[in-house]
C-alpha cells in the first residue's frame, strides 16, 4: 500500500516520499518506468547554448498537454519534470467530454477511450434512500461520452506515448528532461534564465517563455513571490483507492449521512483495472493521522463495503491520502515572460471534477496563443487575453464548485442545517433534490473576451466566446473539422456568398487558416453534410458563417459575411501585431 501526507487547500493530494532507487508498485495492469536524467551539451560555464522558444516547468498532464499543443503549431519546447516517473497515486480520475475533444486534437484520444470507463449517471443517497439521480447528456449521435474515468498515471502515460510518437517523426520537438529540478529563475526583456539540477549535475538554460505547469506546490509561483488567493474549506476528505472485483456499474455514487459513517459524506467511483476510489469526509475532531493508519483505513473500507452489500468480496488498499478543498487563483496568469496554467495558477474543489479538466482547458487556450507569440505572429497582449479568459473561467467554475463543496462539506452549522433539511425532504420533493446536483464541469463561455468580434444575431447556435458544440454530420462529426487552426465554418455554402478577396488574403496570410463548408442534407461539393435539425441548432437554416479559434471557441459569427469583416476579426482574435519590448516587460 502507498500512502501520502496531508496537503493544504492550495495543493491538493501530494505524492509520497520514496527513495531514488525504489520503483513505485504496479497498480492493476499499470507498471511504472523510471526515466534516466541526462545533461545537454554545455559550454565551459555550464550554460546550454542558445535559447528555447518555450520551457515548461512541470511534466504532469497540463505540462504535457501544453507541449503537444505547441507541437501542433510546430513550436519546440523543453519540459522540466522533477520526478522520474509519471505520477504516483490517486489524483485526477474523471475526464469530461470537453477535455476529450482537447485530447483528440493532441492525438491521444484513442488511448484514453481504449482504457477509460465511460459513464453518464450519478446517484445520491440520504442515509440509505436514493434521493437524487442525474444523467449527463448522451445519445448515439454523440461522438464522445460525457465523462470517462481514467487514473492520472494512465493519463500522463498516454500523453507521453504521443510525445514519443511526435519525437520519432520530428526529433526534439518535445524535449522532456526527467528528474530535473528547477532551482532558480530570472527574467528580462528577452526571456527567462533557469538554473536546474539533476542527478548528473547542475546547469543553466534559457527560454524565450516559461510556462509554469508545476502544480499546486509551484516552485515558479513561489519564486516570483506570488500566492493563490480565495476560499479554503476546513472539511477534510480521506481518499482511498482499493482493488476490488465488483460488478457494480461505472457511475458516481454519493452517500450523505450514511448509518455506517454518520455525519459524513462518502463518494465512490469505479476506475480501470478494478480500482475503486472512495472519498469520505472526516468529521470535526477526527484526527487526520489516525484516519490514515492502515488499521483505520481497513476498518472503514470493510464497514463501507459491508453496508453496500459487497463486504464478502476480497479487496486490498493501493493508495491513501487526505484532501482539503479550496477555490483559489492568482490574480494574473501572466507575469512578464512567465505564464501559469493548471494547479500552479489555481486550485479547484474536487466536486464537479473541475481540477484537471480546468487544467486541460488552460493548456488548450494557452497553446495556440503562446505558439503565435513565440513565432512572432502575435503580440504579447495575446497572453494577457489568455490570463483574462482563464481567470474569468476560474470564477465561473469556482462558483459551481463552491456551491457543491458547501453542500458536500458544510462550512458552518447554518449550512449543515440547510443540507439536513434539503436531504430529508428530497425523497418526497424532487424539486428540492436539485440542491444535491454536483454540477458537473462543462465548457465555459469567454463572455467578455477581448478576442471576440461583434457580428450578427442568429436564431440559435453558440455565441462569441462559446465553444462550438459537437454535432453529428452525415459522415463523422463537426469537431472533425475544427482546429488546431483558425477555421471559417461556412454552413449552407449554396446560399452564403463569401468575399473572395478576403478569403484569399486569409489563406495567404501568416496565421494558420482553413475554410470548411457544411452543406444541407441534399447539398453537394462541401466538406460534409448536416441534417436540417443540426443546421437549425446552429442558427443556419438559411446559412451562417462562424470564425472559430484554434481551441474551437467562436471568435465571430455572421448570417452573411460582409467584406472586410474576416480580416478584422482574425486580427482581433490573434492580436496580430508583433510585440514590442515594452509589451513583453509589462
Amino acid at each position: 500500500m502507498t500512502t501520502t501526507r496531508t496537503a493544504d487547500a492550495a495543493t491538493g493530494p501530494v505524492p509520497p516520499q520514496m527513495s531514488a532507487t525504489e520503483l513505485p508498485p504496479s497498480v492493476g495492469a499499470f507498471h511504472y518506468t523510471r526515466f534516466a536524467p541526462r545533461l545537454p551539451a554545455l559550454d565551459a560555464g555550464g550554460m546550454e547554448p542558445g535559447s528555447h522558444p518555450v520551457v515548461i516547468a512541470g511534466g504532469g498532464p497540463v505540462g504535457m498537454a501544453l507541449a503537444l499543443g505547441l507541437a501542433n503549431h510546430g513550436v519546440r519546447s523543453v519540459v522540466l519534470e522533477a520526478d522520474d516517473t509519471v505520477c504516483v497515486g490517486s489524483r485526477a480520475a474523471c475526464i469530461s467530454r470537453r477535455s476529450l475533444e482537447i485530447v483528440e486534437r493532441l492525438g491521444a484520444l484513442q488511448a484514453f477511450l481504449g482504457k477509460g470507463l465511460p459513464w453518464s449517471v450519478g446517484r445520491s443517497f440520504y442515509k440509505t434512500a436514493e434521493v437524487f439521480r442525474f444523467e449527463m447528456p448522451q445519445d448515439a449521435q454523440q461522438k464522445l461520452p460525457p465523462m470517462i474515468n481514467l487514473e492520472q498515471y494512465y493519463i500522463e502515460q498516454y500523453l507521453l506515448d504521443e510525445i514519443e510518437r511526435r519525437n520519432a517523426a520530428t526529433p526534439g520537438l518535445v524535449d522532456i528532461r526527467w528528474g530535473t529540478e528547477l532551482t532558480a529563475l530570472a527574467q528580462d526583456e528577452g526571456g527567462v534564465t533557469l538554473d536546474v539540477r539533476n542527478a548528473l549535475g547542475a546547469y543553466r538554460l534559457r527560454g524565450q517563455w516559461l510556462a509554469a505547469c508545476d502544480g499546486g506546490q509551484s516552485f515558479v509561483r513561489k519564486s516570483l513571490g506570488l500566492a493563490l488567493e480565495g476560499t479554503g474549506y476546513e472539511g477534510r476528505y480521506v481518499i482511498i483507492d482499493i482493488e476490488l472485483q465488483s460488478s457494480q456499474p461505472t457511475e458516481r455514487r454519493a452517500w450523505f449521512d450514511p448509518p455506517w459513517n454518520p455525519g459524513s459524506t462518502v463518494l465512490m467511483h469505479r476506475q480501470p483495472d478494478d480500482i475503486w476510489r472512495i472519498d469520505y469526509q472526516l468529521r470535526a475532531g477526527q484526527s487526520t493521522e489516525d484516519a490514515l493508519q492502515p488499521a483505520a483505513v481497513a476498518e472503514f473500507v470493510q464497514r463501507h463495503l459491508d453496508a453496500i452489500g459487497e463486504g464478502h468480496l476480497p479487496w486490498k488498499t493501493v493508495w491513501t491520502s487526505v484532501y482539503r478543498a479550496g477555490a483559489m487563483t492568482l490574480d494574473s496568469y501572466r507575469h512578464g515572460r512567465v505564464v501559469f496554467a493548471g494547479n500552479a495558477a489555481h486550485a479547484m474543489p474536487i466536486f464537479g471534477v473541475r481540477g484537471l479538466n480546468s487544467g486541460f482547458d488552460d493548456a488548450d487556450n494557452l497553446a495556440w496563443k503562446l505558439a503565435f507569440v513565440a513565432k512572432g505572429l502575435s503580440g504579447a497582449a495575446l497572453l494577457d487575453a489568455y490570463s483574462q479568459e482563464r481567470i474569468a473561467a476560474f470564477h465561473i467554475n469556482a462558483e459551481s464548485a463552491m456551491r457543491s463543496t458547501e453542500f458536500m462539506s458544510p462550512p458552518s452549522r447554518g449550512f449543515d442545517l440547510l443540507r439536513e433539511a434539503a436531504l430529508s425532504l428530497s425523497e418526497a420533493h424532487r424539486g428540492i433534490a436539485q440542491l444535491i446536483n454536483p454540477r458537473q464541469t462543462q465548457a465555459v463561455r469567454y463572455d467578455d473576451s477581448a478576442l471576440s468580434s461583434a457580428g450578427d444575431t442568429l436564431p440559435a447556435g453558440p455565441l462569441p466566446g462559446e465553444a462550438m458544440p459537437e454535432q453529428p454530420l452525415a459522415q463523422g462529426h463537426l469537431t472533425d473539422w475544427i482546429g488546431p487552426v483558425f477555421t471559417l465554418l461556412v454552413l449552407r455554402p449554396d446560399v452564403v456568398p463569401l468575399p473572395a478577396a478576403d478569403i484569399a488574403r486569409a489563406r495567404q496570410g501568416a496565421l494558420p487558416f482553413a475554410v470548411r463548408t457544411i452543406a444541407g442534407p441534399n447539398g453537394e461539393g462541401a466538406d460534409a453534410q448536416a441534417s436540417d435539425a443540426v443546421l437549425a441548432a446552429l442558427g443556419a437554416s438559411d446559412g451562417a458563417v462562424y470564425l472559430l479559434r484554434p481551441d474551437g471557441h467562436v471568435a465571430a459569427r455572421w448570417h452573411r459575411l460582409p467584406a472586410g469583416a474576416l480580416p478584422a476579426a482574425l486580427a482581433r482574435a490573434a492580436v496580430a501585431v508583433v510585440a514590442t519590448s515594452q509589451e513583453i516587460s509589462a
